[in-house]
């Protein structure tokens, strides 16, 4: 009797050293774990999350940034109100909706040459160096190139359009009508690189015995694209996709250097209006509502983005 209640006991003092030691190397887990994202986790507090709540907050002020807090007076929606009946900030939403378009191109452009360079084409480095350097480039820089490539009178474009037979060139950056089209131009051109290099990676994780399978059937090329190439890159779709819409809602220095938004407000868009009343017209209110209305958008965009490509989407 005493020799089983020895070792009852003994059996249990080694159950609670080890859940003593199983709890202690769990919580130095746990601890690690949490350091390792602390960084992150602060500077996304720290940066992103606690002024949009300040930028919230201020969107239903009427403050003006040189005035200090003080003269800020609470004014509900009106802000939202004024936004509701802003000629020009409803013209940069349909502007930015237009380089939203632009992106199923820059992606439809970038798949076709990176099929080809896959496939057809030796050197594929240099293609891929060549293609991806507007990406890398400086938008300053780019933006230069183009006014002068745009030039309604002396441009280069202009003139080889006049050698051919067109004797009334589009103006391009200097129409109304033509400004935005010059901008879809040179956002797909400075693009395509990134997307041409993403959908690579992506062909190369395709399986070749898909399209040996393919090939026994007799599938021609275009339904090897169409039901093994399109399927199989639809993850890399959507991530494009996605990257693709936020970078077209964050087009500001290409806007800033090219046109400044005009010629009357024609290539403005949420961002660049949105730098405009802050710290132009220093309507701090106002343009932190902009600001979440942004954030709205992007959200809704994201969610139906999100949402829907579980119809579409082969992981």
């Amino acid at each position: 009797m005493a020799e089983n209640e020895a070792t009852t006991a003994y059996q249990s003092n080694t159950h609670k050293q080890q859940l003593g030691r199983f709890k202690s190397t769990k919580f130095k887990e746990n601890f690690a774990g949490y350091m390792f994202v602390a960084p992150m986790l602060i500077g996304t507090t720290v940066l992103i999350i606690i002024p949009i709540f300040i930028a919230l907050a201020v969107s239903f002020t009427d403050w003006v940034f040189i005035s200090g807090f003080q003269s800020a007076n609470f004014v509900g929606l009106e802000n939202f109100k004024t936004m509701a009946q802003d000629a020009p900030f409803i013209q940069s939403v349909v502007n930015n909706i237009w380089l939203i378009l632009a992106v199923p191109l820059t992606m439809a452009l970038s798949l076709v040459l990176a099929v080809v360079i896959n496939k057809n084409v030796y050197f594929k480095g240099f293609f891929k160096v060549i293609y991806f350097m507007p990406y890398i480039s400086s938008i300053v820089a780019i933006a230069i190139v183009f006014q002068l490539l745009f030039h309604p009178s002396y441009g280069p474009i202009n003139e080889f359009l006049m050698s051919i037979g067109i004797d009334n060139p589009p103006k391009w950056l200097a129409d109304s009508d033509w400004a935005l089209v010059s901008v879809i131009i040179i956002t797909v051109w400075t693009s395509i690189g990134f997307n041409l290099i993403i959908y690579l990676a992506g062909l190369q994780n395709i399986p070749a015995d898909l399209y040996e399978a393919a090939e026994m059937d007799g599938a021609s090329a275009w339904v090897k694209f169409k039901n093994i190439t399109v399927p199989m890159l639809s993850p890399t779709t959507f991530f494009l996709l996605i990257t693709g819409i936020i970078y077209s809602f964050k087009s500001f220095e290409l806007i800033v250097v090219l046109t400044e938004g005009g010629p009357g407000y024609s290539t403005s868009v949420i961002v660049y209006y949105l730098y405009e009343q802050a710290f132009e017209n220093l309507k701090s209110g106002y343009a932190s509502a902009i600001a979440i209305t942004l954030l709205g958008m992007l959200l809704v965009i994201t969610a139906i983005q999100w949402i829907g490509q579980k119809k579409w989407v082969n992981y």
